[in-house]
């Protein structure tokens, strides 16, 4: 780790900032990000390839990882890897603009979302603001279109923050997941994608509802959907007995996805 780096994980644990690891390989692009996540009030940490990346890590505790995927020494999936045998912290991987594939293994090991190069930082801040608010925030989200998100968390077996259906309990407080009293782990998007559909059981979202109330996209941004899709079957893989044949997380047809309560 670097001296400057060992000099902002003292301040940064006096300040209460929250701390950002930035890790590429391009310095220029370390510096730039540097830069601008400071402007707006962040600590930040650096690495230039994915040895070093998961070395800062594990002496910083950052709040969020920002993650190049082609870098020397060990690549941003096998970083993510290693990240993800520990920690759920929320990690924003950069990615070509062309090479969907390499977007989609990403997600698939575990990142929360995605920017792709070339990006402007103004986009880049935007992306680790929404994703922080999602992932740290305690609060039960509910849209306030939906007509069925108070009469769901207030019936049957639930209690203020407690909902159980099935062998699975949700502490909307606590942000937490239970299988028969074993904790199921899961990313903060994992989890806010699981309160949006849980608080609105029956209800049917798009894939671009889901991106605008979980990952706070606005209506006219274009991302691939397949985020959706992704952090979707990671939720059947980590819930569902037999996540090919689901009964908990539905998919819509022709609309998108809806929770199923069952008793």
């Amino acid at each position: 780790m670097t001296e400057e780096n060992e000099e902002m994980l003292e301040t940064s644990e006096n300040d209460g900032k929250q701390k950002i690891l930035v890790a590429d390989d391009e310095a220029s692009i370390r510096r730039i990000l540097e830069t601008r996540l400071k402007m707006v009030g962040y600590d930040v940490v650096v690495a230039e390839d994915g040895e070093e990346a998961v070395e800062v890590f594990n002496k910083t505790n950052p709040d969020l990882v920002v993650l190049d995927v082609m870098m020397p020494k060990m690549d941003g999936y096998g970083v993510t890897r290693e990240i993800r045998r520990t920690s759920d912290v929320p990690i924003i991987i950069l990615t070509a603009l062309g090479d969907v594939s390499e977007r989609i293994t990403g997600l698939e090991l575990g990142a929360d979302d995605y920017v792709i190069k070339p990006f402007s930082p103004k986009e880049l801040e935007a992306r680790v603001k929404a994703v922080l608010r999602r992932t740290i925030s305690k609060d039960v989200i509910i849209p306030a279109s939906s007509s069925a998100g108070g009469s769901a968390a207030a019936g049957g077996k639930n209690s203020k923050n407690i909902i159980t259906t099935g062998a699975i309990k949700i502490d909307t407080a606590r942000r937490q997941v239970f299988r028969k009293n074993e904790r199921i782990r899961l990313t903060g998007m994992e989890f806010s994608l699981l309160e949006l559909l849980v608080n609105n059981s029956g209800q049917a979202y798009s894939r671009n509802e889901i991106l605008q109330h979980v990952w706070s996209y606005p209506a006219d941004h274009r991302i691939d959907t397949r985020v959706v899709d992704v952090h979707i079957s990671r939720l059947r893989s980590k819930l569902e007995a037999d996540p090919t044949n689901p009964e908990l997380i539905l998919t819509a047809r022709g609309i998108g996805y809806m929770f199923q309560r069952i008793n």
